[in-house]
């Protein structure tokens, strides 16, 4: 009966466990410094997440652990959040904190939340993927824009005439 709690409880963990892939044309690591940089085409993947860009460096911990991805270069992404909620977009940096689960996406961004259209353009966009908070600021003076989806009732009713 142990043996069987013992092999459900690791098959259980096992499931919730994500590896953090990363694709890429060119690779070089600094294993004291714990860096390893990412040029050409790179495409990280982790569960649903996808991010891609044209270079991307992981900074690791003693344990050889990820705790910061910085991402540069024509940033492009798609994320599920723990709520399920889905998010894609573009920008020109993100910042990836995995102990904190938080995308940081910086300049120019640009971040469609597809299940209800909101989009939010604006220079700093923060995404936590626990709770499913946000957040944006801009830069320069420029306004941060959120565009909302309305569905005009009006436009399904039909007219009653007697």
């Amino acid at each position: 009966m142990k043996k069987i709690i013992y092999i459900s409880l690791l098959c259980a963990l096992g499931l919730y466990a994500e590896e953090l892939k990363v694709f890429s044309e060119n690779f070089r690591a600094d294993q004291p410094k714990g860096v390893s940089v990412f040029t050409g085409k790179v495409v990280v993947t982790k569960g649903l997440d996808e991010l891609n860009a044209s270079k991307v460096t992981i900074y690791t911990d003693s344990n050889r652990k990820p705790t910061k991805m910085v991402a540069e270069g024509d940033v492009s992404f798609y994320i599920v959040t723990e709520l399920k909620e889905k998010y894609r977009g573009k920008s020109q940096r993100a910042v990836y904190l995995p102990n904190e689960r938080e995308y940081q996406f910086y300049t120019k961004v640009d971040l469609i939340r597809i299940d209800d259209f909101r989009r939010v353009k604006g220079d700093k966009v923060v995404v936590n993927t626990i709770h499913g908070h946000a957040s944006a600021d801009s830069a320069n003076n420029e306004p941060v824009m959120m565009v909302f989806t309305l569905q005009d009732n009006n436009s399904t009713k039909k007219g009653t005439s007697k």
